[in-house]
């Protein structure tokens, strides 16, 4: 019965979770919010660190594609230079040519001390293949990265979604146990009452405390039970640990029920098959961006100079001239050979984009085997759900029965604490298999992409 209990309350990482969370709580101010399941799962969407950090991916390939925009507008740039030669470079030159000894030089010094210069540089990409796909990939890329936060956003949604529901069953569960206590301890003051009367033995009194002993201990485990799973469930929503959270959705078999008629499904309607079609045309993008490194790039430059040159610092005087020069440029660059990089390139571009093929077909596959298993798993776990609820019903009537008789006098101890545990039994199962069905259903809707 413990056992079950603790299936019902936790999914296994949340004590992990719990600890890590309750080391990063703080001394500011307790706030107690109150949630349904759709506003933890709004929360989580507008508060969780993984979805801040997709929402950071996004505004990132924003700038990514700014800077491919970048590279296809003109390139300005300004440089200033001031040289001073604090010792002017010698040179030798033939001595012949003033009138010397052939095959002897005369050392001379040509130059000026100070030189300044000024000017502009203009470059313009006019065709370069790379830089061509780059900017017919920017809405693609975007997209990958849009995709990506949704597929984050599911993925917390989901989970949410399930750690909520566990707590909203692990709180029923809790009223049974406290109803199951109260039938104890009435069973307990009666069985005494009993005792004293001599008609039951000091055993029948003590196996009754026993049992209210146990229920006792397995509430209060299972409330803290309860209390880590909301530590966790805050983490995984972006709530403060400090904070405390009421959860006021409740769970019916009918709401179980609901929405689950429709059995059709599109692989469109996952956002992985969105992400993993986009990751394929960027594939497609890659392979062309290497082809088209193959072809020839041209650019254009232009460039605009002033220089002076001076014996004396005097470049801002004005009293000697400064002489300019400008030049336009156009300039081809033509790929002859790389020793083969860029066909290695283009293969190992293709091969990626095989797998993601390969990987498209495998997540059809994989969609159709969840669609169908989480079909079954939840029409199995709903049949079940029917029948243990049907069961707590006739355990119920059981116990009604055998306490009836037990309080005229005609029924045993041991009988009515059979039918104690029998009814106990019966609950426990009956809140497992709700469990076994919010969760197939679940995963029902997550595989039809319609959670």
């Amino acid at each position: 019965m413990q056992e079950t209990i603790k299936r019902i309350i936790l999914i296994p990482a949340l004590a992990f979770i719990c600890f890590y969370a309750q080391a990063q709580q703080d001394s500011t101010q307790v706030n107690a919010l109150t949630f349904t399941a759709k506003e933890a799962v709004d929360y989580a969407m507008s508060h969780a660190v993984q979805v801040k950090n997709a929402l950071l991916d996004i505004k990132i390939q924003e700038q990514t594609n700014k800077g491919y925009t970048a590279q296809a507008l003109p390139q300005i740039s300004g440089n200033v230079s001031l040289t001073d030669y604090l010792s002017i470079a010698t040179q030798l030159i033939p001595a012949e040519f003033t009138g010397g000894a052939p095959g002897t030089y005369i050392p001379i010094k040509f130059g000026t001390k100070y030189n300044g210069n000024y000017g502009a540089a203009l470059k313009q990409i006019l065709f370069d293949g790379q830089v061509f796909v780059g900017l017919q990939a920017r809405k693609t890329a975007l997209k990958n990265a849009e995709l990506t936060e949704e597929v984050t956003k599911e993925q917390i949604k989901t989970n949410v979604y399930k750690i909520y529901y566990q707590l909203v069953l692990a709180k029923r569960q809790i009223g049974t146990l406290d109803a199951n206590i109260s039938n104890y301890e009435k069973l307990l003051h009666d069985t005494k009452e009993i005792y004293k009367n001599g008609f039951v033995e000091k055993l029948d009194v003590d196996k009754v405390q026993v049992q209210l002993s146990n229920l006792e201990t397995q509430k209060l485990k299972a409330q803290n039970q309860i209390d880590a799973g909301k530590e966790g469930l805050k983490f995984l929503m972006g709530v403060p640990q400090r904070d405390q959270i009421n959860l006021t959705d409740t769970l019916s078999d009918a709401e179980i029920k609901s929405n689950i008629l429709n059995e059709n499904y599109n692989y469109e309607d996952r956002k992985e098959f969105q992400l993993l079609e986009t990751s394929i045309d960027l594939g497609k993008y890659n392979i062309r961006r290497y082809q088209l490194s193959k072809i020839p790039s041209l650019s254009f430059s232009a460039n605009v100079n002033q220089n002076a040159q001076r014996n004396q610092f005097d470049f801002f005087k004005g009293s000697e001239p400064w002489y300019g020069n400008s030049f336009l440029s156009f300039s081809l660059s033509i790929p002859i050979f790389d020793g083969g990089t860029r066909n290695a390139n283009i293969a190992t571009a293709r091969y990626n984009l095989m797998k993601l093929n390969n990987q498209l077909s495998q997540l059809k596959s994989s969609i159709d085997n969840d669609a169908a298993q989480s079909r079954i798993n939840l029409k199995t776990a709903l049949l079940t759900m029917d029948a243990q609820k049907e069961n707590v019903g006739l355990a119920q009537q059981v116990y009604n029965s055998t306490k009836l008789k037990y309080e005229q006098g005609v029924g045993s101890n041991q009988e009515i604490s059979t039918a104690q545990a029998d009814l106990v039994t019966a609950q426990n199962n009956y809140y497992s298999s709700l469990y076994d069905a919010i969760i197939a259903k679940i995963d029902y809707l997550t595989a039809t992409g319609k959670l």
